[in-house]
């Protein structure tokens, strides 16, 4: 989240400062000028006023706006550095994060392929080991490449005789994506460039000469950050080609708002396109025989109505994951020899969520998500239990990919107070080695992670995740996260800026609200379109909980969350603004009477319902957070948070709540917004970049929680 324009506050910022503010403590802030419009919109009988339209704008290429934004980066830059402590915090976290650290290898022929970070590299290396003792040596080092540009690998996907290597390259945190392909011997980059790719796997074709990707067609010029995504199509690239000889393989042009994403089977036989029309887990799925060139595609799955994952293959016989008459899914087989047959069940479902399916030796691996937590069992390919796979504690177990004919896979393990554990797990043997654990710089042993739960507004019993140093006394300040959306779990993992968070003396809560995908469709189903009050008033009572249970206290309860959970935040803010001390709604989608209007907003329907639908309008009226400020409220204080080069939940979302929120009578604390510059959605930013976003937080929450913050280096 951190801009260059806050990095270089010490010498640019001292004049500003004085004139823009008095000390943090009298919270007395004159907010830049912003341009009120006299927008107003009709809908569904409703005079819809929108005075902060022209923030939608390029900040690119709209002067207005972007002046707008250096103001607003100003006065936060220099709010922030009349904060006590921020300089002792930075210096802590980049101690914190200066720790090795490997990512989950993956096997192809002889290599093995991982990323890793010596601590605070700016961007991790991919690094190669010829044979599993063998030299290591880096085969791809973002942090080689020109740093003004802020590249980052995204993903990498080796050939399947791990010869070549094609990965992708996030320019500024942008969903966009350039393919490009290594060859893994010599470590030379070949000349193939793949651009304009987004939403895509990599599929490699059985052979190594190409691959299968997904992309959209080119957006007219300066409308790359903005333009709704329509129009996605999968291609072949056979390697050593240019771009324009690339060939169309699948498209919907009569349904422009499907997206198609390529899997292909580990034998290179069989090629499968999974086809959705939203975020949801409904999938229609399209087979191609390849090693029958003149065969047509056939239908594997038709409609849009249940999840499938492929997991393998076995001849004919395809191995998939679904919650196709099973919620929580399950495992099932299906013959693609002849015509299609019906899945015949391999393991049934249970009152676990299937989160994740591998096959690998001969065997099959799945991954549950059991009370928030991962769990892990190896099976036999008929179903049969061959033993659980022990992970050390509450936390999140990740990786399990691998080979049919090969034994060997890895996984990492993490939890709130535990970096990422590499392990080496033998699927004939059952027998785990660890192949990387870091050194730390705290004793993990100081900290206590445990999961409680609490009663929502309706009744419903609802995880929360408690994390803390053991010493930490009754009343500390807390910070409570949540996201209750899209199906996505929140279960437990590491992060150095949490453990500072924690080392300081503050508790770290995540609750699992509804929405999310913890306890299956149901679940999910509890937390969206007319149900999504459900998720705020699950994130309120955990508010309500920290308080009432001793663990926290009232004016010491911080509250965060990004995408949707910064929804999440700006909403609950507005419906109990007296619950929080400070707030910060991070990339939220801000106003949910326009967010179809742009790049990926429109697949979010499945989720919010579609504003452009009488009934679903009224519901999302109704939370809104730009439209429901509420004037003579004493609201938080509050960060909104976003990136220049988010083209996924745009930053004019959090530009017209930030506009909005400054205009409106909701008290003298300070709310403000703070706008990273090359940077996006998520992934891609720098070591240094995630130190100076968590400094700033932290010394904001500390300062409005009552966190004793410690003193400076």
């Amino acid at each position: 989240m951190a801009a260059p324009i806050i990095c270089g506050r010490p010498g640019l910022f001292v004049l500003l400062a004085a004139a823009l503010l008095t000390p943090a403590h009298a919270g007395a802030l004159r907010y830049p000028p912003t341009e009120r419009g006299d927008t107003v919109e009709t809908m569904f009988g409703e005079e819809v006023a929108d005075p902060y339209r022209w923030l939608e704008q390029d900040l690119r290429t709209d002067k207005a706006v972007g002046a707008w934004v250096d103001a607003e980066n100003r006065l936060t830059a220099s709010y922030l550095d009349t904060l006590q402590g921020r300089p002792a915090i930075e210096a802590r976290l980049r101690q914190l994060w200066n720790y090795e650290r490997f990512g989950v290898p993956r096997k192809r022929g002889s290599h093995y392929f991982y990323m890793h970070n010596s601590g605070l590299q700016s961007q991790s290396v991919l690094f190669v080991r010829d044979g599993l003792s063998g030299k290591a040596r880096a085969l791809i080092d973002p942090n080689s490449w020109p740093q003004d540009a802020a590249m980052a690998i995204d993903q990498w996907v080796p050939s399947q005789d791990g010869a070549l290597l094609a990965y992708s390259v996030q320019y500024r945190g942008s969903d966009w994506r350039t393919l490009h392909i290594v060859d893994v011997v010599t470590g030379k980059l070949l000349d193939d460039q793949i651009d304009w790719v987004k939403f895509s796997g990599i599929a490699w074709d059985g052979d190594g000469g190409g691959f299968f990707y997904s992309r959209f067609p080119e957006p007219p010029a300066g409308a790359a950050y903005q333009q709704v995504n329509l129009g996605h199509q999968v291609w072949h690239h056979a390697i050593g080609t240019s771009q324009s000889a690339d060939r169309l393989v699948y498209a919907t042009p009569d349904r422009p708002e499907l997206n198609h994403g390529a899997v292909t089977t580990e034998d290179g036989r069989y090629l499968l396109i999974i086809s959705s029309q939203g975020t949801d887990e409904r999938y229609q799925l399209t087979l191609f025989d390849l090693s029958r060139p003149e065969s047509k595609p056939r239908r594997l799955v038709r409609g849009f109505a249940n999840e499938w994952a492929l997991i393998g293959s076995i001849g004919s016989k395809l191995l998939l994951r679904t919650d196709y008459l099973a919620p929580n899914g399950r495992v099932v087989m299906i013959d693609v020899a002849g015509g299609i047959g019906k899945p015949l069940e391999i393991i049934p479902q249970n009152r676990k969520v299937l989160a994740g399916a591998s096959l690998v030796g001969g065997r099959l691996i799945l991954a549950y998500v059991g009370d928030a937590t991962t769990e892990a069992e190896l099976h036999e390919l008929d179903g049969r239990l061959v033993t659980p796979i022990n992970l050390p504690d509450i936390g999140t177990g990740a990786g399990f990919g691998g080979r049919i004919g090969d034994p060997e896979t890895f996984f990492s393990f993490s939890s709130y107070a535990i970096p990422p554990t590499i392990y080496r797990l033998n699927t004939s043997t059952g027998k785990v080695d660890i192949f990387a654990r870091p050194k730390l710089a705290f004793d993990p042993g100081d900290y206590r992670v445990e999961q409680l739960f609490y009663s929502s507004k309706d009744g419903t019993r609802i995880p929360i995740f408690i994390a803390r140093k053991k010493s930490t006394p009754p009343g500390a300040p807390a910070l409570l996260y949540g996201y209750g959306g899209f199906n996505v779990a929140q279960t437990p993992g590491f992060s150095p800026a949490v453990l500072q968070w924690m080392e300081m003396g503050g508790v770290y809560a995540v609750a699992s609200l509804r929405g999310g995908g913890e306890y299956g469709m149901a679940w999910h189903d509890a937390g969206r379109l007319a149900n999504k009050q459900n998720v705020f008033d699950d994130f309120i009572t955990a508010g309500e909980f920290l308080i009432s249970s001793g663990i926290s206290a009232k004016g010491r309860l911080a509250a965060m969350g990004r995408s949707n959970g910064g929804l999440l935040v700006g909403a609950v803010v507005n419906q109990r603004p007296d619950l929080f001390a400070a707030v910060n709604p991070a990339v939220g989608v801000m106003d949910m009477l326009r967010f179809t209007h742009f790049t990926a907003g429109r697949y979010w329907v499945d989720d919010y319902g579609d504003p452009a639908r009488a009934d679903d309008f009224r519901i999302l009226r109704g939370y809104s957070p730009y439209h429901n400020i509420r004037d003579h409220e004493d609201y938080p204080a509050i960060m909104v948070t976003t990136a220049d080069t988010d083209d996924r939940v745009v930053p004019a979302h959090s530009f017209k709540y930030a506009a909005a929120l400054q205009s409106a009578d909701i008290g003298s604390r300070p709310h403000l917004l703070r706008v990273d510059s090359r940077a996006g959605h998520s992934g891609g930013r720098s070591t240094d970049q995630l130190i100076e976003d968590y400094a700033d937080l932290w010394a904001f929450f500390g300062h409005w929680t009552g966190l004793t913050v410690p003193v400076a280096p």
